[in-house]
């Protein structure tokens, strides 16, 4: 117990010596204002990177081929070594594999049990890479800009192009639920959602984009980025993994179930002749 207590309170003074440090010692000259920096998060018209020589390109599109990489690369690592392994007494690893597909699947077979298979697959495509994504922050892999500055690579949609290309192909599987079960009335009830392609874009973007700005606001001033950042970070970070992840996978199976579903015919009563009815009279 004393030792318990011994070593709390060493790590208090030393929190306490770490910011009265930062405090006494201010912040840093910069090369640009925190407004140009939060106002570069959003835009990415100063912070570019070049694409191997070819073009300047936002950090965030950097971010989305190495995140879809190391998702390809875990798929056929997984695929090769551990899901030819699999045992009728599951592991560690296969029991969580198991978990998290069957998770998506149960989610798809709820909201669409009339046409769930390609349904499945496309939510766990798109939450894996929402969340692994979102996590990729934490990493804080940095690149050097066009212009020769350092920059930390950020979420993929973080980026409004991401966010935006994420919420269309999603309405786009949506849209192909509906022709497949209904035709040219799944399309009718499909582009009654005009706005959802722009709704689960800026949703996407909005959560992860206050992340990412108050984050870049912390780190920002050195009198803060002590201890702060590490909770502030993984806080954000972890919290919008999480539901942005869940809110979309969801939604999109909900609208796939609600267009793919056949209109319940309706019992047409027979019609009963004239002389039928008025026999009796």
């Amino acid at each position: 117990m004393k030792q318990h207590k011994k070593g709390l309170t060493i790590l208090i003074l030393v929190t306490a010596f770490l910011l009265a440090a930062a405090l006494l010692a201010g912040s840093p000259g910069r090369t640009e204002s925190v407004q140009a920096a939060m106002r570069d998060s959003v835009l990415h018209d100063v912070n570019q990177i070049s694409l191997f020589g070819w073009k300047a390109v936002n950090p965030g599109l950097i971010s989305a081929f190495i995140t879809t990489a190391v998702l390809l690369l875990a798929a056929v690592c997984l695929r090769i070594f551990v899901i030819p392994r699999f045992q009728y007494v599951p592991g560690k690893l296969q029991l969580l594999l198991e978990e998290v597909v069957g998770l998506f699947d149960r989610m798809s077979q709820a909201s669409s049990p009339h046409r769930f298979g390609f349904l499945g697959a496309y939510i766990f495509a798109a939450g894996s890479f929402i969340f692994t994504g979102t996590l990729f922050e934490l990493l804080g892999l940095q690149a050097i800009t066009v212009h020769g500055h350092p920059v930390t690579l950020p979420a993929p949609l973080s980026d409004i192009n991401s966010a935006i290309a994420l919420g269309t192909l999603s309405y786009l599987v949506i849209l192909s639920g509906g022709i497949a079960s209904n035709g040219l009335q799944g399309v009718r009830m499909t582009l009654k959602e005009f706005s959802l392609p722009i709704s689960m874009s800026f949703r996407l973007f909005g959560a992860l984009l206050s992340g990412l700005l108050v984050t870049e606001l912390v780190y920002y001033y050195i009198s803060l980025s002590f201890v702060l950042p590490v909770v502030v970070g993984v806080l954000f970070t972890l919290l919008h993994a999480l539901i942005q992840t869940y809110v979309l996978t969801m939604l999109t199976a909900l609208y796939y179930g609600e267009v793919s579903e056949k209109p319940k015919e309706r019992k047409k009563k027979p019609k009963k002749k004239w002389f039928a009815r008025h026999r009796h009279k």
